[in-house]
C-alpha cells in the first residue's frame, strides 16, 4: 500500500509539473492535473489538500533534482570553472528531459505562484560559490565582478529554460557553449583560459567524477546502498546523482 501511495503521489507530482509548465499556475485546474495523472480528486486529495501544496510539491521534488545536478560547492576542486561551464550543461540537458525540474524553474517567475524558495536562488547561491572557489585558487582573472558574473550565468540558464519550451528543445542546450566561448576569455585567468573546454568536459559529471558506463536511473543507490529518491532515479541524461538525499515528505504540509 505504501509504494502504491509513493507511486501516486509522484504521478501526481509529475502530471501537476506538466500541467503548470503547459498552462500555467493561475491556468490550471486539480480537474486537469487529475485526469492527465488518471486519479480521482479524492485520491489528490489524500496527499494534497490544494493546488497550492501541489505546487510546493513540485518546487520541493524540482529542488532535491537541481541538488543533484549541482551538488554541493565543493570546499576544493581541480578546476572550478570547469567544474561550473560542466554543470550548465548538465543543468541544460536536464531540464530539456524533466518536466518536474523545468516546471519548478517555471513556476519561480510564475506571475499566478505565490511559494517558497526558488530553485533559482540556489543556482544563483551555487554558482556564487564556485566563483569564490575559483578566485581564491587563483582560477578567476583579476577583477571580475561576482555580482556581474551570476547574473550573467543566470541570465544565459534563464533564456535555456525558456527556450526548452520550444518544439526544438536541442537549440536550447546548443545555445550554453557559445555563451561560454563568449565570457570564458574574461572570466577565466591566463593560465587557466586556454584548458577549459566551453563544450562541456567529456566524461564527467557535474560533480568531475567519472560516470559509470550503462548504468540504468534504477540501478543508482546512495552510499549506503538504499535506493536514491524519486529525483535522482528520474534523471534522464546519464548523469550519476553524487550527492545524498533528502528523502520527498510524504504528505503535504
Amino acid at each position: 500500500m505504501q509504494d502504491r501511495a509513493a507511486k501516486t503521489r509522484r504521478q501526481l507530482i509529475r502530471s501537476a509539473a506538466e500541467v503548470f509548465d503547459r498552462s500555467g499556475f493561475a491556468g490550471s485546474s486539480i480537474g486537469q492535473i487529475c485526469a492527465l495523472a488518471q486519479v480521482s480528486q479524492g485520491a489528490l486529495h489524500f496527499h494534497f489538500r490544494n493546488k497550492q501544496a501541489l505546487g510546493e510539491a513540485v518546487q520541493s521534488a524540482a529542488a532535491e533534482i537541481l541538488l543533484c545536478v549541482t551538488g554541493q560547492v565543493p570546499a576544493w576542486h581541480p578546476a572550478p570553472l570547469q567544474l561550473l561551464v560542466d554543470t550548465s550543461h548538465a543543468l541544460a540537458r536536464r531540464m530539456a528531459g524533466d518536466l518536474v525540474l523545468r516546471a519548478g524553474f517555471g513556476l519561480a517567475h510564475d506571475p499566478g505562484w505565490r511559494g517558497g524558495a526558488s530553485p533559482w536562488q540556489h543556482w544563483r547561491d551555487w554558482a556564487r560559490g564556485v566563483l569564490h572557489l575559483a578566485r581564491r585558487q587563483g582560477s578567476l582573472a583579476p577583477g571580475v565582478d561576482l555580482d556581474d558574473a551570476v547574473a550573467a550565468i543566470t541570465a544565459v540558464m534563464a533564456g535555456v529554460e525558456g527556450l526548452e519550451r520550444d518544439p526544438d528543445r536541442a537549440r536550447a542546450v546548443q545555445s550554453v557553449a557559445p555563451f561560454w566561448r563568449l565570457v570564458l576569455p574574461q572570466l577565466a585567468a591566463d593560465a587557466v583560459r586556454g584548458r577549459i573546454d566551453a563544450a562541456g568536459a567529456r566524461g564527467e559529471g557535474a560533480g568531475g567524477a567519472a560516470r559509470p558506463g550503462g548504468e540504468s536511473p534504477s540501478a543508482r543507490r546512495r552510499p549506503d546502498g538504499r535506493p536514491l529518491p524519486y529525483a535522482c532515479v528520474a534523471m534522464t541524461d546519464g548523469e550519476l546523482c553524487g550527492v545524498p538525499y533528502r528523502e520527498m515528505s510524504g504528505s503535504a504540509s
